[in-house]
């Protein structure tokens, strides 16, 4: 069986591990709150929301992709799996059923600061062990900034 390695080992290489398998999982389940939120919502202001509920998905989705060929690259194996996002995440889930326009925005907002609070705290992380890592998660967290300032502006 072939082994991937990369520059980092030790503790940077977990510290590294670590910062981006969070990434991941934040940004998968992301993907997934924001879809069940486009599938269910309802409200005079369903379009522009539904629209906008895509391109958050879409960047979590670009993102993850990102994140996860950065953890192979430093022979670490990234995982996406349904039992380890829901056993890791840390996003507060949406409730079942029709979702009100208004919620949504409230929840996708606090939702959105959750994940960028995080973000910094990987960036924090990563910055002294690995600055390549530590780069897509800065990308990361300016997207995801850009979004939250976008739904809150809809408060």
């Amino acid at each position: 069986m072939a082994t991937i390695t990369g520059p980092l080992s030790g503790d940077a290489k977990n510290t590294v591990a670590n910062a981006l398998q969070g990434a991941l999982v934040d940004l998968v389940d992301l993907s997934l709150v924001a879809k069940q939120a486009h599938w269910n919502l309802v409200g005079a202001h369903f379009r522009p929301i539904h629209l906008q509920l895509d391109e958050l998905t879409d960047l979590a989705r670009s993102h993850m992709d990102t994140i996860a060929e950065r953890s192979v690259a430093l022979g670490v194996n990234p995982d996406g799996r349904a039992a380890t996002i829901a056993k890791s995440t840390k996003l507060p889930q949406p409730e079942g059923g029709w979702l009100e326009d208004g919620k949504v925005i409230a929840t996708i907002t606090d939702t959105l600061d959750g994940v960028s609070k995080r973000m910094y705290e990987r960036i924090r992380a990563t910055g002294d062990v690995d600055p390549a890592s530590q780069d897509l998660l800065i990308s990361v967290a300016q997207d995801i900034d850009k979004q939250h300032w976008m739904f809150q502006a809809q408060r």
